[in-house]
């Protein structure tokens, strides 16, 4: 089978969230089962850069030029040939007077204005494109940013002898981004007025990237079983949930996979000791060292170090942590956390490390390698997310031997199971509902199972025996194209 990505985002190449994770990992390993991959990418400023530092002089086009429409002007399109990655083969979608700026989505002060022409170009590019590199029997489209591939292949191309035996699945990886844009985006893109109804892409009196794709695309996924059944509900489903019940019977839920090549404290290339089950005496030199980065001395071993590594947002459930930060700081333990965000979020965390500079350590910005000292120095991974269709730091912390503490919501409540210290089962400590009690608590259990220490790595050792790659994900997406193409036939 032959299988079509479009994204908007993929590693190594352009990256804001974990969309560009799955788009990295996941075709490899559909040509490890046999199946023919193309993935296809808008070439941002920030692709170029990449590819000069591959490629040794000018890279080659693929296609020199291909005319997009708009409603009184064209622009035109080169399909710049990326090569192969894994068996892999990577096209970059090329409109510098679209693509050739600092942000992907927007800068500082707000998204692009025109993102509706950047990504129905880059839709519209990508099915010409294949007409003449290779039409799929399915494509993969992720996200409101490539949303509008199944609204053209059953309206404007519903009659292309080449393309409408295609099937399209889409994959929502966050519901609560849609792309929303005026009305007269319709005949702007060139689409029939009749599209422009609530049964299909209006919403509000908008025009919906996202919801045209939930409507017209042969099969949908989501990132984890959890998230699948929380966004047919009001509170999650950011007032889609009534087509996503509608379409119920064709939404699967597949938990996303994680790279252990990149994520193995066996192996990562970050740590300042390596360990794993057979040996885990590497874990405190690294404990050592992740409190030797954040500048926190003399801390016992009988001291909880909770680690933090996120988008410092109120998604993220940092109001929780806010409510219950000087009670935190009562307890024997000390924080350590990473990331940036929002405003608001960013000041608490300076303030709470400023008044409690022992016990609360903050570095603001992004660190990779930082991330990866977190995952393997911390006792505890702090995830108290208000939604998480998926969630990865979660994963990392397992295969670290790093307990995690969440809310159980999305992929967040599929991968992590309560401890029972009475049985010896379970990986982590979960809390329900939206009162930061409930997260309190759940820190309260975890650093009681860790005063005991015969427990403890028995917990260490449930989590690093976990199997979260991507070998199984993909068998699943195949069986997912399997019935789109039927359908089509």
């Amino acid at each position: 089978m032959h299988i079509v990505f479009a994204a908007s985002e993929c590693v190594p190449f352009a990256k804001t969230g974990g969309l560009a994770d799955v788009v990295g990992a996941l075709p490899p390993e559909l040509k490890k089962l046999g199946h023919e991959v193309t993935v296809y990418l808008p070439l941002y400023a920030g692709v170029k850069a990449h590819l000069r530092t591959q490629i040794k002089g000018e890279w080659t086009y693929a296609v020199r030029s291909i005319t997009i429409p708009f409603e009184s002007y064209n622009r035109f399109v080169g399909i710049v040939d990326g090569g192969t990655r894994g068996g892999v083969q990577y096209y970059f979608v090329d409109c510098p007077e679209l693509f050739d700026r600092p942000g992907l989505y927007g800068t500082k002060a707000g998204d692009y204005p025109n993102n509706w022409e950047r990504f129905g170009l880059f839709c519209r590019a990508v099915l010409e494109a294949t007409k003449l590199l290779g039409v799929p029997d399915v494509f993969h489209v992720h996200d409101w940013q490539a949303a509008l591939i199944p609204v053209y292949l059953r309206t404007v191309y519903s009659l292309d002898p080449m393309l409408k035996r295609a099937g399209v699945v889409l994959t929502i990886h966050n519901a609560g981004y849609q792309g929303w844009f005026p009305p007269d985006t319709t005949e702007r893109l060139l689409f029939p007025w009749e599209i422009f109804t609530m049964d299909k892409l209006e919403q509000f009196d908008n025009f919906n990237f996202l919801k045209g794709g939930l409507v017209f695309a042969d099969m949908l996924t989501t990132v984890s079983r959890k998230y699948a059944e929380e966004i047919q509900t009001a509170e999650f489903g950011e007032k889609l949930d009534g087509v996503l019940r509608g379409r119920a019977a064709d939404l699967r839920g597949i938990l996303n996979g994680v790279d252990y090549t990149q994520w193995d404290p066996a192996t990562d290339g970050n740590l300042a000791a390596h360990f794993s089950p057979e040996d885990l005496a590497g874990k405190q030199q690294c404990r050592a060292d992740l409190l030797d980065a954040f500048g926190l001395e003399k801390v016992a071993d009988k001291t909880a170090v909770i680690g933090i590594v996120s988008r410092f947002a109120a998604m993220k459930g940092f109001g929780f942590v806010a409510e219950i930060a000087d009670k935190l700081v009562e307890r024997d333990l000390v924080v350590v956390a990473l990331g940036t965000g929002e405003p608001i979020y960013e000041r608490f965390f300076r303030d709470w490390a400023f008044r409690h500079p022992g016990q609360v350590a903050v570095q603001i910005r992004y660190d990779d390698a930082l991330a990866h000292k977190v995952e393997a120095g911390a006792d505890m991974f702090l995830m108290p997310s208000r939604y998480e269709p998926c969630g990865l730091n979660q994963i990392y912390s397992l295969k670290y031997g790093t307990a995690p503490v969440v809310r159980a919501t999305g992929g967040l409540d599929d991968t992590i199971e309560e401890w029972n210290p009475e049985l010896g089962t379970g990986t982590g400590f979960k809390f329900e509902g939206l009162k930061a009690v409930g997260l309190l608590e759940a820190i309260d259990r975890a650093l009681a199972a860790f005063k005991d220490k015969k427990g403890w790595k028995k917990l260490m050792l449930n989590g690093m025996a976990r199997d979260y790659g991507w070998a199984g994900p993909a068998r699943e997406y195949a069986g997912v194209y399997e019935e789109a193409v039927r359908r089509r036939g």
